[in-house]
């Protein structure tokens, strides 16, 4: 079996697109799949994340697919022969790109559907005509049932990144898409990491698979530096700065579990002078994809983001993965650190570990096979910007300026007790009232006194008429009444 592309039996103008993109020598999952994928035989390949594995399936696709390439412009000559199912809209977008650049010396037309985008652009590719579809599965159901894509010719089925398009939400769509395909056809399953159940379920849709696993399944790249330190909830972006100033990190991904939590770190960041995105499901499309577009052009420096980023993203050379929340799925975790140390390159992953998370990091241990030891960073004891003002410290004792001294003011000691946030906040607790009354020690009442509630001088004796009623004014008359 070789090792380098250029032994390959690929057509020239499959060849010239890869000697194009550099590729040199494959991956040991590429080496393995890509000759038994061209005998047209179903494979199930596990193999880490950012070893090539899209390479792994599309440049044999392609290379079977030449025999039905033509220059006519009619749709009816170019049917969907081969699809691609992706659980994210941004892997779906990665795959689509890497696949037209191995086809672009061929006459292999190619296009991707995903949701959060106009569906009238993509109609209009379809309906041109396309030998490659990359769908995620809920948009792919959209033009599905509007009529824009028939599938009754498709000749291979893709699965990226199956164990989560196998999942209890995505299953239902897949088993649908599947109902529209042809019986007779080859079916690919691609992941980093396969659980016993998972393999049952792909069982029923492939036949005969061969199993390709290059590395123990689930196991972390070697070449990734897996660091974990204790951090309460307060002290985590401390750690995050901590470890990037220590290593002279430039670029790094940050992981959290929720959308909210998303928007507000990467908020937090900015306000501290770092360049930062945040990419969530609750984002646009078109957001998610300049998000990703500026964090690949060095414009954005931390991309804070949820496991939507944590599956298949290929971006090269960065340096570290922080795990701001330990992910509750522990296959995530693998997926996660997988977006640094790609291609063999050296990568470093940091997860911040609070004392709630005991449970999830033993979930990883058990996964992975492998100890994990928590240390703990030690902090400044100051953090970094302006000092922050004291609990109970006076006004009178703080540092002021000239142009404050003039606006000085007494203040009663008891003011002190005011918190930073109340000050800054604007918050003022009520005036102290100094009124000599309230500052007299408590004195009993005689006891032959008379209540405070009763009036102490005799009411006047009522007046038939009602005391709302005003009494006529008296004036001049001019003319003597008649009786």
């Amino acid at each position: 079996m070789t090792d380098s592309f250029s032994n390959l039996s690929l057509a020239p103008t499959l060849a010239r697109a890869v000697a194009e993109m550099g590729y040199e020598s494959m991956t040991p999952i590429q080496a393995q799949a890509i000759p038994v994928v061209l005998t047209g035989q179903d494979v199930m390949g596990a193999a880490q994340t950012g070893t090539g594995k899209t390479a792994a399936f599309s440049l044999p696709l392609l290379q079977r697919l030449l025999k039905h390439e033509n220059p006519s412009t009619s749709p009816a000559r170019h049917p969907v022969r081969a699809l691609v199912l992706l659980p994210t809209r941004e892997l779906a977008d990665q795959v689509a790109q890497q696949i037209k650049l191995y086809a672009k010396y061929t006459q292999l037309r190619s296009a991707v559907v995903f949701g959060g985008m106009d569906m009238k652009p993509q109609t209009l590719e379809l309906k041109q005509g396309v030998e490659v579809l990359v769908a995620t599965p809920g948009r792919l159901l959209d033009h599905i049932e509007a009529k824009n894509a028939v599938l009754n010719q498709v000749e291979y089925v893709v699965l990226d990144e199956a164990d989560r398009m196998l999942d209890i939400g995505f299953l239902p769509d897949l088993q649908r898409i599947l109902s529209y395909l042809p019986k007779q056809r080859t079916t690919l399953l691609f992941s980093a990491t396969f659980s016993p159940e998972i393999k049952r379920l792909a069982s029923s849709y492939l036949q005969n698979p061969i199993t390709i696993e290059v590395a123990r399944p689930n196991e972390t790249a070697s070449t990734v530096e897996q660091r974990f330190y204790a951090a309460q909830d307060d002290d985590k972006r401390r750690v995050i700065r901590k470890v990037l100033d220590d290593r002279g990190i430039k670029q790094a991904f940050i992981f959290v579990n929720s959308k909210l939590g998303c928007g507000r770190l990467a908020r937090s960041l900015e306000r501290e002078g770092l360049r930062t995105a945040a990419l969530h499901g609750d984002k646009t499309q078109d957001e998610r994809l300049k998000a990703l577009e500026a964090f690949k052009k060095g414009e954005v420096d931390l991309l804070v983001c949820t496991d939507v980023a944590a599956r298949g993203l290929d971006i090269k050379d960065v340096p570290a993965v922080f795990n701001f929340d330990v992910p509750f799925n522990a296959e995530d975790y693998v997926h996660r650190i997988g977006r640094t140390g790609r291609a063999g390159a050296s990568g470093l992953a940091v997860t911040l570990v609070s004392p709630s998370d005991t449970r999830l990091v033993g979930d990883i241990e058990k996964l992975i096979k492998k100890k994990l030891e928590v240390e703990t960073l030690q902090l400044d004891t100051r953090p970094a910007g302006p000092p922050p003002e004291k609990w109970g410290e006076r006004a009178e004792d703080r540092p002021r300026s000239r142009a404050s001294e003039g606006r000085r003011r007494e203040q009663d000691p008891r003011d002190a007790l005011d918190s930073p946030h109340e000050r800054r906040g604007g918050f003022r607790p009520a005036p102290i009232n100094r009124d000599p009354f309230f500052q007299k020690p408590y004195e009993p009442a005689p006891a032959d006194a008379a209540p405070s509630w009763e009036p102490s001088t005799p009411r006047a004796a009522r007046s038939s008429i009602s005391a709302n009623i005003k009494p006529k004014r008296k004036v001049a008359a001019l003319f003597k009444s008649v009786d």
